[in-house]
């Protein structure tokens, strides 16, 4: 098992370790508030905080590639490869340039997840190289 120490942010038990279990949460955690931490009424469709925020022009496109860059720096602990490292930044880049075309970009974050196709290349090399974490179904 992992190391066990978290700290609470904003009413969440988040793991502070190094260790693969523990930032794999923090990505896990990550994506499921950027991709789909709520859910749009009647049409039961999940959203999160990137489709919110990229609303506001220009600063809601900039925290959506900050927070989407986080994610990429936590799976860089992991030790990825070069190779995936370059597609995750790819993925943030696709969609911080789509973002930037007014109401195209909105409607982008809606389809295009770059946290969700970065999570699952993690989570693709979490299940290769680091199996015994339990976090992950593989």
């Amino acid at each position: 098992m992992g190391d066990t120490r978290t700290m609470n942010l904003l009413g969440v038990e988040v793991p502070t370790g190094n260790d693969p279990a523990s930032v794999y949460r923090r990505i896990q955690m990550m994506e499921q508030l950027m991709e789909r931490s709520m859910t749009i009424p009647g049409i039961n469709y999940p959203v999160g905080m990137d489709a919110i925020v990229g609303l506001i022009p220009v600063l809601g496109d900039i925290f959506g590639a900050v927070m989407g860059t986080y994610i990429v720096w936590e799976a860089r602990n992991l030790g990825m490869p070069k190779w995936h490292m370059s597609r995750m930044i790819g993925n943030v880049a696709i969609d911080g340039v789509i973002g930037i075309v007014p109401l195209v970009g909105d409607m982008a974050d809606f389809a295009f997840r770059s946290n969700t196709r970065n999570l699952k290349i993690v989570k693709k090399y979490m299940c290769k190289h680091h199996p015994h974490v339990t976090i992950v179904d593989c």
